[in-house]
């Protein structure tokens, strides 16, 4: 399992949302975002690979989950077209759950395991 993972429930509905597309980036020296990884969340909302094992570096790293692409294919209109969540890796051999809970109104985020 890659050591940053992410996990979108749908709190209107109380169920995974699933094929959310999700982009992982990394923030550079110069203040520029380049991207790691992408992956779309699959019938449990989850995305468990991310990264290679062991290649998770120090640093700041942004999820963006593109949450537009969801609402639309659910024919529900949201307010947040993407949400970004950034965060600091501070050891690299720890795992990084970043769960999202959802809805089209508002979306709230924590450090989970």
């Amino acid at each position: 399992m890659s050591q940053i993972t992410t996990h979108v429930l749908d709190v209107s509905l109380g169920k995974p949302a699933v094929a959310v597309p999700v982009i992982l980036a990394m923030e550079m020296a110069d203040g520029e975002w380049m991207e790691v990884s992408r992956g779309a969340t699959d019938a449990d909302g989850r995305i468990k690979h991310l990264l290679d094992p062991g290649s998770l570096s120090r640093g700041t790293y942004r999820l963006t989950f593109d949450t537009r692409v969801y609402f639309e294919s659910r024919d529900v209109v949201g307010l947040y077209p993407l949400v970004s969540i950034v965060f600091e890796v501070r050891n690299p051999n720890e795992h990084y759950h970043i769960p999202l809970l959802l809805s089209p109104y508002g979306y709230s985020t924590y450090r989970g395991s």
